[in-house]
């Protein structure tokens, strides 16, 4: 399964489809917060429904905040990251990820990207489309018969 992640789009819809033509064939979209109006325009460009969370600048929202799901028997955690503090490092999430039992955790929030295993978690950050960010970023995650592969990929 090819899953296309996108976090703290701000209301950069446009950048977003791009992201999505740009990644090609995905089997799976995944918002991670700060842009749930713009995960909904994704939704309806790509015809089928993205998981998403909502951030610290969704307000109003009855999206989850954070969600746990498994795709092709491996476990997810998927955050925003504000909750576990995460521009102060990935212990709070770390710990987190150990309690729900789940191998790979997905979350933004810091608008830097990054991809990190620590004790055989996978962490993913796909950073930020926000027009803010002089580095605009998505992740593309690969979950094929329990193996997992991920990449970050510029986007402007």
């Amino acid at each position: 399964m090819k899953i296309l992640i996108l976090s703290d789009s701000h209301g950069n819809y446009p950048l977003a489809i791009k992201a999505l033509d740009n990644a090609g064939q995905v089997d799976q979209v995944i918002h991670l917060g700060d842009g749930a109006d713009d995960a909904q325009l994704i939704e309806d460009v790509f015809g089928q429904k993205v998981i998403t969370v909502a951030g610290n600048c969704d307000f109003k929202t009855s999206i989850p905040r954070d969600i746990r799901i498994t795709i092709d028997y491996t476990k997810l955690f998927i955050t925003h990251g504000h909750k576990y503090n995460v521009k102060m490092g990935l212990n709070q999430l770390y710990n987190k990820a150990i309690a729900e039992q789940t191998s790979i955790v997905l979350y933004g929030h810091t608008h830097i990207a990054a991809i990190e295993t620590i004790n055989n978690i996978t962490f993913i950050n796909p950073g930020s489309l926000s027009q803010n960010c002089t580095f605009t970023s998505y992740a593309v995650l690969s979950i094929i018969s329990g193996k997992v592969s991920a990449e970050i990929v510029e986007i402007r």
